[in-house]
């Protein structure tokens, strides 16, 4: 079995509503490579996309989890993961991040069924934004899953949870949408009820290290941590953190282009309290 077998992994959230997580993308410099790494460490398959022969999409038992695009040079952005957005116009939250001190990067660009942003907040940690515009789209089906989630590493947990809350819609109180509960001097944001990412605090913009910047960490369920953590070093990754979490472990890695990446052996989200 491969560290992700999906008998063996933990369920992982549902996808729905607007302003969910609705993707998570790596930005990356060379696609064979990226395509190599993952499939030995995440027991990952890839397919040509409807977006060029830059972009790749990876399976996980045939289901889509997550694409690689080779234009982190093309774009002029670094090596990262990073998720996106589901939004209803991209427009609007263009205008809404610039207008709150963030920084939009790239589009709305017209790719493929939709319409795509790269932006950063007022911290510096990179985000993506989609608009579904294809006639059998939907803003998150309900059948799709997260393969993913995510926690944002930033200077200030409130004050983030209020950018992302007004960029996106947060709290709005729209059928669908996503809440956000304080818990633990950290924010939890539930979608549909699902816990799907948390933001804590005490990151340092002007950090060298950056792990310690202001961050979008993507983190992966697999259905055991130190057998990834071995299967990343055997094909050219490095192991940055591995730490105990309330219900199991984590561990940080980096991919041979410098891509940063989590993977958990925990159910949710809301189970990643320290001890």
């Amino acid at each position: 079995m491969t560290p992700s077998d999906p008998r063996t992994v933990p369920e992982p959230a549902v996808l729905s509503g607007v302003s969910a997580p609705c993707w998570v993308h790596l930005v990356t410099r060379d696609l064979e490579d990226a395509r190599r790494f993952y499939s030995a460490v995440l027991g990952w398959t890839f397919r040509r996309g409807p977006l060029g022969r830059d972009f790749l999409m990876a399976r996980s038992d045939g289901v889509p989890v997550a694409g690689i695009g080779a234009v982190a040079s093309a774009y002029q952005v670094g090596v990262a993961w990073m998720p996106y957005f589901s939004v209803r116009n991209a427009d609007v939250v263009s205008a809404r991040i610039r207008e709150r001190s963030g920084t939009v990067a790239v589009g709305p660009l017209t790719v493929g069924q939709g319409r795509a942003v790269l932006a950063a907040d007022r911290d510096g940690a990179s985000f993506g934004v989609w608009e579904w515009t294809g006639r059998a789209a939907g803003l998150a089906p309900s059948g799709n899953r997260a393969h993913a989630w995510l926690r944002l590493r930033t200077r200030d947990a409130f004050d983030a949870a209020i950018f992302y809350g007004e960029v996106l819609g947060w709290a709005s109180g729209e059928p669908g949408g996503c809440e956000v509960a304080y818990v633990k001097e950290e924010v939890l944001v539930r979608c549909n009820g699902r816990p799907l990412a948390r933001i804590s605090s005490g990151a340092v913009e002007a950090a060298p290290d950056p792990q310690v910047r202001p961050h979008w960490q993507v983190q992966f369920p697999v259905a055991d941590v130190d057998t990834t953590v071995l299967a990343a070093e055997r094909n050219g990754g490095a192991l940055m953190e591995h730490r105990g979490v309330q219900h199991g472990s984590e561990a940080t890695l980096r991919d041979p282009d410098g891509g940063l990446f989590t993977v958990t052996d925990v159910r949710s989200p809301a189970d990643e309290d320290e001890d």
